[in-house]
């Protein structure tokens, strides 16, 4: 019972389209209409707001932060797969026709509470990809993919199939960015 719980509680949580609902609820207009048409922080961006772009990214850190805060402490057995739920449930939101985000700031929000050195590396990673390359997919998709290296070879060799399986999603979240980069079309992102 207690894991039918947490999962459904963990997905309903990440599910919470924050870039959609501010975008809404300030701009009185629909975040899919703009960019890229994805829900997620960079896209929301794109609506030439910083608070809404910010916002959603704050949001979308937090949704999961606070999920998995009490999960970590109260059924720590559940983490990972409460995790993987949340970020499920950012991906494919029941509210918006399973079609959502990215999911890139949720993993953030989960690095950060299974262990915070994983979100301190991801974020470095991810800032000096970005400063080279002015490439927010490209950032994202090299940042998530030294983490499950970097949780092998410095953390811990248990639970690193974790990593990789986000990694794995995280890659199909981003495969029109790929296309875009390879075919150099991807826009580069201001995040200032």
């Amino acid at each position: 019972m207690d894991l039918i719980l947490i999962l459904s509680i963990s997905y309903l949580m990440g599910s919470i389209p924050f870039g959609f609902l501010l975008t809404k609820f300030f701009l009185k207009k629909d975040i899919r209409d703009f960019g890229s048409g994805n829900i997620g922080a960079t896209n929301a961006l794109r609506t030439g707001n910083k608070f809404i772009g910010y916002g959603t990214l704050s949001f979308d850190i937090l949704k999961a932060v606070i999920t998995l805060l009490i999960i970590k402490f109260e059924y720590s057995n559940f983490l990972f797969l409460s995790s993987l739920t949340i970020f499920l449930g950012h991906v494919f939101p029941i509210w918006l026709k399973f079609k959502g985000g990215k999911g890139i700031a949720t993993y953030v929000g989960i690095l950060f509470c299974i262990n915070y050195t994983l979100g301190l590396v991801f974020i470095i990673t991810w800032f000096v990809i970005f400063l080279i390359s002015k490439y927010s997919s490209l950032s994202s998709l090299i940042a998530s993919l030294i983490i499950p290296i970097y949780h092998f070879f410095v953390i811990s060799n248990e639970n690193y199939y974790f990593f990789i399986i986000l990694f794995i999603l995280i890659f199909f979240t981003h495969r029109e960015n790929i296309k875009r980069l390879l075919n150099n079309t991807e826009s580069k992102t201001k995040i200032y």
